[in-house]
């Protein structure tokens, strides 16, 4: 069953707006840039926390100036199983969600059953360690198609929350 949606007036897409641009602002930042009072901005802010509509806060890195060396590698990895029922797809969805180098995970339709995204500190040998820990071992992961990553042109995981013009 799925939940029902939040409603969202235009004052919490103007925060939403705001957060998704710069989480780290104050409240008194956030509520200036929102137009509204500080008092409304953080009890607004609890709940869209609250109901879920604000999963988490996270700093975003950029992989390119840690991994200055080159060691860092990202890909696009398509899964498909040999068998696609729902308790095989649960079964490999709880295998691949606690490993830290998938940084999303999709199940997909059509095509492939899965999409991941991943990143490798190792660079190479580690996609490799990457691919025998959560795709070899496994006996119902019938093909596995990685796309590298050679440049990020474009990373931005906002939500859009208005039309665009």
């Amino acid at each position: 069953m799925q939940e029902a949606a939040t409603e969202l007036d235009a004052t919490d897409l103007r925060l939403l707006e705001q957060l998704q641009s710069d989480a780290s602002q104050s409240n008194q930042d956030l509520a200036a840039a929102a137009h509204t009072s500080p008092a409304t901005a953080l009890r607004r802010v609890r709940r869209l926390v609250d109901t879920g509509v604000i999963d988490r806060r996270v700093a975003l890195l950029n992989p390119e100036r840690i991994f200055l060396g080159g060691q860092g590698l990202s890909a696009i990895v398509e899964i498909s199983l040999d068998r696609q029922g729902a308790e095989h797809l649960d079964a490999f969805e709880q295998r691949v969600l606690p490993d830290a180098e998938v940084q999303q995970l999709w199940r997909v339709s059509p095509g492939p059953d899965f999409v991941l995204v991943v990143h490798c500190t190792g660079g190479m040998p580690g996609y490799q360690a990457l691919v025998q820990r959560l795709f070899t071992q496994d006996a119902n992961v019938r093909n596995v198609k990685a796309y590298f990553g050679v440049k990020r042109a474009k990373f931005d995981p906002r939500v859009v929350l208005r039309a665009q013009p």
